[in-house]
C-alpha cells in the first residue's frame, strides 16, 4: 500500500489543495485548517450552511502572505502577523481562544457571504485541545482523516453518478487496500510517521455538497447511499480519524504499513 493523495484545507470548508508532501504536527498537517470564519459570537460557519465556501481557493504566497480567492469577489490578501487579538472561537462544542485582528478581511468575507463575519487565525501554536491533551486545529474532531481509494471505488459502484475523493475532504488517501480495510486498522506508519486510528469518521450533509459547483445533491447523494450500508452505532461512517504518534514528513508514494489491526490481514 502507498500514499496516493494528500490534501490540506487552510480555511475550514475551503477547496482542498492537493500537495506532494506535508509536514506532520500533532495538531495536523502544516497549514491544514488554520483559518476559520466565525459569527460575532465566535461560533463557526462551514459549508454545511454556507455552500459557496467549498469554492474558495486559499494559498500561501511567497513571503508568507495568504491569498483568499472567491467566485464573484476576486482575491483578498492578508498576513498572519495582523492577527494578534485573542478572540473566542467555537467549533461545535469546543470553545477556545483564537486570533483575530484584520478588519479589512472581516469586511471582505462579510460582503461575500452577506452577513457579519470575522476571520480567525489559529496562531503559531494551537490553543485548542481535545480531552485536555490532544492538540487540534480548527478541524471538527481529529487532526487527520484517512480514506482508501478502494472504499471510494466501492461506493461509486453503488451510485448512479460517481463522486470524487474531494467530496469527503480527507488529508491522507491510501492506494492498495481493499474496501473499508481502514476500519480495522489501529496503528499504521506512513513513510516515517506513525499514526493511531482513534475513531471511524461519521459523515453528515456536507458530503452532499458538490465540491466543484457548491450545489447540494437533490437526492442527498452520496450520503443516502452510505446510510444504506455504512450505518454503524456511532453514525454513518466513511474513512477513519487519526492522531500522529511521531513527527516528520509524509509524501506521495510513501509506503503505508499496518502495525496493528483488529483482525489479521494476509
Amino acid at each position: 500500500m502507498q500514499l496516493s493523495q494528500l490534501y490540506i484545507h487552510p480555511l475550514k470548508s475551503c477547496r482542498g489543495i492537493a500537495v506532494p508532501q506535508a509536514e506532520v504536527l500533532p495538531q495536523g498537517l502544516v497549514h491544514d485548517r488554520v483559518w476559520l470564519l466565525v459569527r460575532p459570537d465566535g461560533s463557526q460557519i462551514t459549508a454545511r450552511t454556507h455552500h459557496r465556501l467549498v469554492l474558495m481557493e486559499v494559498q500561501q504566497l511567497p513571503g508568507g502572505d495568504w491569498q483568499f480567492q472567491a467566485p464573484g469577489a476576486g482575491a483578498f490578501t492578508t498576513r498572519s502577523q495582523l492577527f494578534t487579538r485573542p478572540q473566542r472561537a467555537q467549533v461545535w462544542k469546543s470553545e477556545f481562544t483564537a486570533l483575530g485582528g484584520d478588519a479589512a478581511a472581516d469586511a471582505w468575507f462579510s460582503a461575500w457571504l452577506g452577513e457579519p463575519l470575522q476571520l480567525l487565525w489559529l496562531g503559531d501554536s494551537t490553543r485548542r485541545f481535545k480531552d485536555s491533551e490532544q492538540p487540534l486545529s480548527f478541524a471538527d474532531g481529529a487532526p487527520f482523516l484517512l480514506i482508501s481509494e478502494a472504499s471510494l471505488d466501492d461506493l461509486n459502484q453503488r451510485l448512479a453518478a460517481p463522486v470524487s475523493m474531494r467530496q469527503f475532504r480527507p488529508n491522507l488517501v491510501v492506494q492498495g487496500a481493499f474496501p473499508f480495510e481502514e476500519d480495522e486498522w489501529q496503528r499504521l506508519r506512513i513513510g516515517e510517521v506513525e499514526f493511531e486510528v482513534v475513531s471511524r469518521c461519521t459523515r453528515c450533509i456536507f458530503t452532499t455538497i458538490d465540491p466543484h459547483t457548491a450545489q447540494p445533491h437533490a437526492e442527498k447523494q452520496p450520503l443516502a447511499t452510505l446510510m444504506g450500508y455504512r450505518r454503524m452505532p456511532e453514525g454513518v461512517c466513511f474513512g477513519v480519524n487519526l492522531v500522529a504518534r511521531s513527527s516528520g514528513r509524509v509524501q506521495l508514494g510513501d509506503a503505508v504499513e499496518v502495525l496493528a489491526s483488529e483482525v489479521a490481514f494476509d
